[in-house]
Order: C-alpha cells, then sequence, then structure tokens
C-alpha cells in the first residue's frame, strides 16, 4: 500500500513536469472552418468556442462572418475541444489534435440543426457586422488571455450589449470572475446563461466546479448530481462529479464516475489516468498498470499518456 501511493505521489509530480514543460515548448496553429445549417446555408453569428484545459491560454472564442467561415490563431499544439452553437440551434461539439502552424490544420464543418432556442439564427447579431464582433471578441480574448480579468469582463458584457443572443459569452465572463476568485460572481454568469440555455453543459459543470473551488462540496455535488441524471449529461459531467467525490475523500464512488465519463469516451486519457491513481492507491499495482497501458493506447498524445508512460515505467521495475 505505501509503495502504492509512493507512486502515486510521484506520477502526480510527473505530470505536473510534463504539462509545464509541454506548454513552455508548444507552439501555436490555426484552425478554420465553417458552420452551416442541415439545408447547407452558412449561418452567420455562430460562436465557435475552443478549449484545452492543459493549455495556456485553455480558451478561445470567434464567430462566423457572412459565410458562415471563422478562424481561431493561437492554438497551442495538443487535443482541442470545439463546440459551435447559434440562437436557434442545437449546439455541436468535436474534437481535433491542433499541429503547429508549420502544418495546415483540416478545416472544421459544423452542421447544426434547428431546437435549443427560440431565436432565428438570422437575428444573432442583429444589425452588427460579423467582422467587426469577431475584432471585438478577439480584443477580449486578448485582455483575458492578459489576464486583465476586469478589463476583459467589460469587454465581454460589452459585447452581450450589442448582441444579447450570444449569452455563452457568459461563460468567460465566469471564467474570469473564478481567476479572481469571486465564486458568486461566477455562479451569477453561469445562471444568466442557463436562463437562456437551459441545458447548457458547461454552465452545469462550470457551477459545479466553481463550488468546488469555493470550497463548498455538498453545493457542487448536488449541482453536477442533477446534471449527471439528464438524459444528455456529459462526458465532462461524469469526470467532474468524479473529482467532487475524490476531494471528498471519496475514491470508490469518485472510481464509478471515472468509468461512466470513460464509457462515454473510451479515448479519453483524463477519467483513465485517475482510474490509474485510484488503483494505484488502494495497491492494485496490476491493476493501475493495465489502465495506464490503455490510455496511452486511446490518448498516446494527451499529457496524460505522458504521465501513464511514467507510471509504466515504475511499476515495471
Amino acid at each position: 500500500m505505501r509503495h502504492g501511493l509512493h507512486l502515486f505521489r510521484g506520477v502526480l509530480a510527473a505530470l505536473c513536469v510534463v504539462a509545464l514543460a509541454g506548454d513552455a515548448s508548444a507552439q501555436t496553429g490555426r484552425v478554420g472552418g465553417i458552420v452551416k445549417d442541415e439545408a447547407g446555408q452558412p449561418i452567420k453569428g455562430a460562436t465557435i468556442t475552443a478549449e484545452n484545459p492543459n493549455a495556456s491560454p485553455s480558451s478561445f472564442t470567434a464567430t462566423t462572418d457572412d459565410k458562415g467561415r471563422f478562424s481561431i490563431i493561437g492554438l497551442k499544439t495538443g487535443p482541442w475541444t470545439f463546440t459551435a452553437q447559434a440562437p436557434g440551434f442545437a449546439p455541436e461539439m468535436g474534437k481535433m489534435p491542433v499541429a503547429t502552424i508549420g502544418a495546415p490544420n483540416p478545416p472544421l464543418t459544423f452542421t447544426l440543426r434547428k431546437g435549443g432556442g427560440a431565436a432565428a439564427a438570422g437575428s444573432a447579431l442583429g444589425g452588427i457586422a460579423a467582422k467587426d464582433l469577431q475584432a471585438d471578441l478577439a480584443a477580449a480574448d486578448l485582455l483575458y488571455n492578459s489576464q486583465k480579468w476586469d478589463e476583459s469582463i467589460a469587454a465581454y458584457r460589452a459585447i452581450m450589449t450589442k448582441a444579447p443572443s450570444l449569452s455563452v459569452i457568459n461563460l468567460q465572463i465566469a471564467a474570469a470572475y473564478r481567476n479572481k476568485k469571486e465564486y458568486d460572481n461566477a455562479i451569477a454568469a453561469y445562471n444568466d446563461l442557463l436562463k437562456a440555455d437551459p441545458n447548457n453543459d458547461k454552465a452545469k459543470v462550470g457551477i459545479g466546479m466553481t463550488n468546488l473551488e469555493k470550497g463548498d462540496l455538498q453545493a457542487a455535488e448536488d449541482t453536477l448530481g442533477k446534471a449527471a441524471e439528464g438524459a444528455g449529461a456529459t462526458r465532462e459531467v461524469f469526470y467532474n462529479l468524479g473529482e467532487v467525490k475524490f476531494a471528498k475523500g471519496q475514491a470508490d464512488e469518485a472510481a464509478k464516475w471515472y468509468q461512466k465519463a470513460s464509457d462515454v469516451d473510451a479515448t479519453w486519457g483524463k477519467p483513465l489516468l485517475k482510474l490509474a491513481f485510484v488503483a494505484l492507491n488502494k495497491g492494485d499495482n496490476a491493476g493501475a498498470l493495465k489502465l495506464a497501458q490503455k490510455l496511452v493506447s486511446v490518448d498516446p498524445t494527451s499529457p496524460e499518456a505522458a504521465a501513464a508512460k511514467q507510471l509504466i515505467e515504475q511499476l515495471k521495475k
């Protein structure tokens, strides 16, 4: 048991080193694409978010122009999750590994289906030119990525004043408040988004994780538990509920939710790494080794794979 705990701590340290080293050496890339409806018509003013929690900056926002096109520059190499949303349409999500700027990344195409809101797609921007809104978003993102939290919040709110339909920007506002440790303001921003989009999974997860950061484990568990009961619960809901259980010292319960997250996406390394840690902490070295090997096989380019390789090396000694 003590041997397993020693390895557990060692691999945690290795993961931190790998993540820092990867961030320092990473180059940036560009991703572009188009958002259209089921009839093949471009959607003007759709919002695309790019997220990678292991990168810094970890989030970018873009909007589509009159022809439904978008472009995001500055993404660090590695796996990114892209989400396209537009008023009156159900959101669509996709994953793609981003290469360096010297290697072209394939274009992304999102086809959004009607539903998820009463507003029509064409009214998303009102009379605002898409290129002007894109410039405003880029400026707000620059402030956010420069850690100018108050200025970025003001810039994002100014954008929503011009285009109220883009309520998804509340995600960035909430993230800025979380960085300021103003947790109640962050939760308020998430709730503002839920008023416009009651089924927004990112807002539900955000409230749960904000409560976790706030130290209110019960509130975090309640929020994520309710989200996990929904028919459309995602891998992030299950994974983060596992994080709450783990923070409460309920390793076995945490493992159940990590496993649910892995069942939703068998190629996602994060829950597999946590499952390996749980096994290791219980003295199940064979189980930890098997999970680590599986992680390297299904998600070989992730930071978690680097940590899993460290674990494999130590377990085979």
